[in-house]
């Protein structure tokens, strides 16, 4: 059975392998989407020649598209613009589904018609071994904007939206190589209600030195920290909302700033402390 109104969007990156494992998650879906597209942020390996085989033995449309490498946020904007379905589900090139994944999310997220955008629980794996998530990594239901101040607590690869979020709010912010996801789920977590399926229907594979995650582990704060002072600057948040992004700004202004200074970067510690006393003093 083939679900005649959604795209599934791939960006990838120097994956092959990974993509094929990935693409074949979809193709074995209990309900298949309409259209899969791949976006190829830049690869210089095989992924061509992976989707255009896969292509040719696939009931499901195929949509290959190659770029220059301008990161994640970039790829995903792209797929989004190429898509023609009125649901979206993404996934990244090293993660998986399970075979019922867009079955059961559809199924639920149709019946909740009042939220446009769900995400699922995962499974995590690095090498190949099984981790158990802590407490606050599991994700949450409704109203999530608390808990997206603190971490990005949506999972890409579990994603499911209708798109007309992406017409109400934007699209990925492409200035940011990283923490993309967290900008956007601030953005739209404002304002809408997501709906959580409580089933590790999504596979998220880690540990690996070219995710994007471990490229720019060290510093991470500061995406975030731009992604904070832009929401609370853009002015749509209520009162409650803005006084928790500015305290999450605060702690994490001095958190980064500090660890600038310890390690030799007066300017910009300097820099982002002073951003935090300016906070402060609003508060």
């Amino acid at each position: 059975m083939k679900f005649e109104n959604l795209s599934v969007i791939i960006p990838t990156y120097n994956r092959a392998p990974l993509l094929e494992r990935a693409m074949a998650s979809v193709l074995s879906q209990t309900v298949l989407p309409r259209e899969m597209i791949i976006i190829d942020d830049g690869s210089d390996d095989q992924t061509g020649h992976l989707v255009k085989r896969t292509e040719d033995l696939s009931d499901v449309k195929i949509l290959y598209h190659k770029q220059r490498n301008r990161g994640p946020a970039s790829a995903r904007n792209r797929g989004i613009e190429m898509s023609s379905s009125a649901f979206l589900a993404f996934l990244d090139s090293d993660d998986h589904w399970h075979k019922r994944k867009i079955e059961i999310q559809f199924r639920e997220l149709i019946k909740n018609n009042h939220r446009r955008i769900s995400h699922t629980r995962e499974k995590w794996f690095r090498r190949g071994e099984h981790l158990n998530q802590k407490k606050i990594h599991l994700p949450p239901d409704g109203n999530i904007f608390s808990s997206c101040l603190k971490l990005c607590c949506v999972g890409m690869s579990t994603v499911m939206v209708n798109r007309s979020i992406f017409d109400d709010y934007g699209l990925f912010d492409e200035t940011l190589r990283c923490c993309e996801d967290y900008d956007y789920w601030l953005r739209v977590s404002a304002v809408e209600d997501f709906l959580l399926i409580d089933v590790p229907l999504t596979i998220k594979e880690g540990g690996r030195d070219d995710q994007v995650s471990v490229i720019y582990r060290v510093g991470m704060d500061k995406y975030r920290i731009y992604s904070l002072s832009k929401l609370v600057a853009q002015g749509n948040l209520n009162p409650e909302q803005k006084l928790q992004a500015r305290k999450m700004l605060i702690e994490k202004c001095e958190i980064y700033g500090r660890g600038c200074l310890k390690h030799g970067k007066s300017i910009e510690g300097e820099a982002v402390l002073e951003l935090a006393r300016k906070n402060r003093s609003i508060e």
